[in-house]
């Protein structure tokens, strides 16, 4: 896909030598990836402008809006500017300007695009974590509304991870006509309204503007887990206690679910004095965006319950004010894997059911399961099959017909786009039809843009990043449409896998993804032993710290409740599955770097058995399949972390709290640090992903009734919510158990969730100050104390990334005195190693891109022009009044982001004056 350029190379001084790239870039960032993985999941990746003559796309993995014209022939690429990392949302505020949401940067990039052939970003307004949607309410449609995490660096406020009854879901509503002149840093706010539910995600704006609705992303089903203790002292367990041989099972956690009176476990019995608070399940917020400031609109009118388990997006029914929800509704409180044989039940093939849930007036919630036809009594029929056709996995983004009448649901897991009459929605009077639905080349489709006028909608397949052009009078594809994309083909092949519902199941409904949302967590917990299987060896390798924990090495098949675990950063981290039971240990001798229980491909290869037991799969998929998977899963990556400070340091209690983490007692004893190894270069130089974080892959025996892999500890802040835990005296020094009241999520920390704080971990018997713990908690306040801090240390923890990685900042001619420092920050962590930096600004009618290359000196994108000093490029954006945004990016991906987008080795600036292409490495 070739840029239009109409200019050439005016601006060479703003580039150098190519061989001084190769010299600057150090050692490690040698070894870096050129492209790192986070799998963030798009919300609303395209947006057609008011006019309908610009198409507007979010280039994810290549960081840039992408910018089509569009006409009867179709659509054609004029441009292409640089954003922010990982953009998942676009908005058209108007004719002349686009707003993008930039997931990891935590920022909003406000571009330019009167001149559609060059468009310019003119401010990055600065939000709170993983921001992930926006649209435009209130007055004239005057304000923007972007959702983001109650957390980040960016924030001006304290996030309370460890106080109860703080809402972790935020919108940030700016004054759009402001932010370009503010002087601020990153912008000003109006508010930031936080709402009691978990991370937010998507946005949706009623059609006169007053109404902005906003919903949580994981938002749960108001189910929870009881202690195994609490199960054992009430002889709670549910049959069978025995496998299919007779062999006792362990007594473990026991999932329970409110419903509506009482707290009630898969059986119907009560447990309502095990729990000690509340899930009022708000999903859906309404704010009334023409107060000043907006706020939440007053009582039962400013939210909806039960929606669904986990929220996708929005859209509302221009006709009639309906609002739609795309979701699915989880069954966790089910039990078991497995064909059901011997206990009679399982949730083999029916996990979670895709739907679009109708919000109406007076708090009414109508949920339409979108896969009616499916006989979920039987499984698991080879595929493909005429059930698996009919079914709409994973709806994701919607639009309407402006008369209301017709919905269109990308179903991001099965390929297609459904197609309804709404009125059949509303009232469930719709019978699932392949004569519905729009097949589309590429897989994934993620984002529409309905252009009515024409009779076309534009689907954007995140599977292979391009565009589907849709003709909706026949619901046929007529063109596809490839955006760069910078990924390895490695990703790019084996990303269906984990996504792809009519590939990895019978009934066609269900992924991997199903429960690992984009990769990560739904954050439940599940109940996935097998009743119908066997007891396995558990090859450890297990710590030294197992006295007086002697390790169990048998792996019963009924587990019990586990909550389900990100499938990010599993490179270099061994075995997988809380108990360590997808390992390579049993296959070949353990040593580290990669091989027997190090060996993560060998683990993750085990996966074999969910597609069958789980997913309701017919067969295991093929084997090269499995290794295309395998090559996918293992490059994802964790963000960096959002509570530990830009420059990596630490505050006075998470440093209190790390130096007790490393602290050794003696002879004998043992540390945090001893289990849960934090070691930045665990592997250096032989793993392409290295560092232990949380985990060098070893198990501990039985400390938990059963043994268990020492797990990571790189997303504790993402457990923040449920507060609230009955006294189990056996296990933890008693604290505060009182009832606390709403919260916002069921599940915490520990393998199965049932731990409310980290701070009751640290309560844990053992833990505290002893002859045989010297360097345990001290008793009395001391000891409170210093829970508190090693609490703060942990969710501070380190990540592969540094907490720089991703930030940026515009500047501009209003806001240098904020800025200047920002901008330091930037270059000081670069300089560390902690992150390539890159800038961008628009320069004689030409995005030029420039690479940080130490010692206060910038590299453009040309070959032949010296180095250009960092004090230059900033006198630039006050001396041509044009703005200048800088980023910092993962190590390695800093040349392909600012001066070689192709990676072809033939600069960008280069490539234009020969006029090739520079986002295609076989121009040049």
């Amino acid at each position: 896909m070739r840029p239009h350029r109409a200019l050439r190379s005016q601006n060479r001084l703003l580039s150098t030598a190519a061989t001084l790239v190769c010299l600057a870039v150090g050692a490690s960032a040698e070894a870096a990836p050129s492209y790192t993985l986070f799998e963030s999941g798009q919300v609303r990746p395209l947006a057609l402008s008011p006019s309908r003559n610009l198409l507007f796309a979010a280039n994810t993995p290549d960081n840039r809006l992408e910018i089509f014209y569009v006409s009867s022939g179709g659509l054609t690429h004029i441009s292409s500017v640089t954003v922010g990392l990982e953009p998942v949302a676009v908005a058209a505020r108007n004719d002349g300007e686009v707003w993008v949401v930039n997931h990891l940067s935590d920022s909003v990039s406000v571009v330019d695009v009167s001149f559609a052939l060059r468009p310019r970003v003119v401010r990055t307004l600065l939000v709170g974590d993983e921001p992930r949607d926006i649209v435009f309410g209130g007055p004239g449609r005057s304000r923007a509304f972007i959702t983001a995490a109650h957390r980040g660096q960016n924030a001006p406020f304290d996030p309370q991870l460890t106080t109860p009854g703080v809402g972790r879901a935020d919108v940030w509503v700016f004054n759009a006509n402001a932010v370009a002149s503010q002087p601020s840093l990153g912008g000003t706010p109006l508010t930031i309204l936080s709402f009691f539910t978990d991370t937010p995600r998507a946005l949706a704006v009623s059609p006169d503007g007053t109404s902005v609705y906003a919903a949580g992303f994981h938002t749960g089903n108001r189910t929870t887990a009881v202690h195994r203790a609490i199960v054992e002292d009430e002889g709670g367990m549910l049959p069978p206690f025995t496998n299919y041989l007779g062999v006792p099972q362990l007594t473990t956690s026991l999932i329970v679910q409110h419903d509506g009176t009482h707290w009630v476990d898969a059986g119907g019995n009560p447990w309502d004095d095990s729990v000690m608070f509340s899930l009022p399940d708000k999903d859906v917020f309404v704010i009334d965006a023409t107060a000043n400031p907006p706020v939440q609109r007053p009582g039962s009118a400013g939210f909806f319950t039960g929606v669904g388990t986990v929220l996708y997006n929005m859209v509302v029914n221009p006709a009639n004010g309906k609002v739609y929800v795309s979701n699915t509704e989880a069954f966790n409180l089910d039990r078991f894997e497995g064909p059901g044989t011997f206990a009679g039940t399982s949730v083999r093939g029916h996990l979670h059911e895709s739907r679009i849930s109708v919000l109406g007036s007076g708090g009414s919630v109508l949920p339409r399961h979108l896969n009616k036809h499916i006989n979920y009594s039987t499984c698991c029929a080879p595929v493909p099959n005429a059930e698996n056709a009919k079914s709409l996995a994973t709806p994701v983004d919607m639009a309407v017909t402006s008369d209301g009448s017709k919905l269109y649901v990308a179903a991001f897991g099965s390929s297609k786009v459904g197609v309804f009459q709404t009125a059949q929605i509303e009232n469930d009077t719709f019978t699932p039809s392949l004569a519905s639905q729009i097949q589309v080349t590429g897989g994934g489709p993620s984002g529409l843009a309905l252009d009515q006028p024409r009779g076309r909608l534009y689907v954007l397949t995140r599977f292979d990043n391009s565009i589907s052009i849709v003709n909706t009078t026949t619901n046929a594809e007529t063109a596809h449409i490839a955006l760069h994309n910078p990924e390895p083909e490695s990703v790019v092949r084996g990303r269906r896998f984990l996504h792809d519902a009519s590939f990895s199941s019978a009934h066609g409904d269900s992924s991997c993804a199903s429960c690992h949302v984009f990769g990560d967590v739904d954050s439940l917990a599940w109940d996935l032993g097998n009743p119908d299987g066997d007891t396995v060896t558990n090859p450890g390798p297990f710590t030294n710290i197992n006295p007086p924990f002697p390790a169990d090495t048998s792996l019963k098949p009924m587990k019990g409740p586990m909550t389900t675990q990100s499938l990010r950063g599993m490179a270099n981290h061994g075995p997988m599955h809380w108990r360590g039971d997808r390992t390579g240990g049993n296959d070949a001798s353990t040593a580290q770097p990669d091989s027997g229980a190090f060996d993560e491909r060998a683990a993750f290869e085990k996966f074999q058995g969910g597609f069958t037991n789980l997913l309701g799969r017919h067969a295991p998929i093929p084997d090269e399949d499995m290794e295309a998977f395998t090559d996918f899963i293992l490059q994802l990556s964790y963000p960096p972390n959002p509570i530990r400070n830009l420059d990596n340091s630490l505050n006075t209690d998470q440093q209190a709290g790390r130096d007790h983490f490393f602290r050794e007692g003696g002879a004998g004893t043992f540390s945090c640090n001893s289990c849960h190894t934090l070691d930045p270069d665990g592997n250096a130089g032989s793993s392409d992903f290295p560092g232990f974080f949380g985990t060098d892959g070893a198990s501990i025996g039985q400390e938990n009734g059963q043994s268990f892999k020492i797990p990571h500890l790189r997303n504790m802040y993402q457990k923040i919510g449920m507060f609230g835990m009955a006294p189990v005296p056996s296990l933890f020094h008693l604290g505060d158990n009182d009832f606390k009241g709403d919260q916002i999520r069921g599940f915490g920390f520990m393998h199965d969730g049932v731990m409310d704080t980290l701070f009751r971990f640290h309560q844990a018997i053992g833990f505290e100050q002893s002859v045989f713990s010297p360097n345990g908690f001290p008793p009395g306040a001391p000891g409170e104390l210093l829970r508190e801090q090693a609490v703060e240390y942990m969710l501070a923890f380190d990540t592969n990334l540094a907490p720089i990685v991703g930030q940026q900042v515009t500047l501009g001619s209003h806001n240098a005195t904020a800025a200047w420092p920002r901008i330091d920050l930037l270059r000081q962590r670069a300089e560390v190693g902690e992150c390539d930096l890159v800038a961008k600004l628009p320069f004689l009618l030409e995005e030029t891109g420039l690479l940080y290359i130490g010692g206060g000196q910038f590299t453009a994108a040309r070959a032949a022009a010296p180095p250009l000093s960092d004090l230059v490029l900033r006198s630039l954006a006050a001396l041509t009044g044009h703005p200048v945004t800088y980023t910092c990016v993962p190590p390695g991906s800093g040349t392909r982001i600012a001066i070689d987008r192709d990676g072809d080795g033939f600069l960008d600036g280069d490539e234009c004056d020969a006029g090739t292409d520079p986002a295609d490495p076989t121009s040049h």
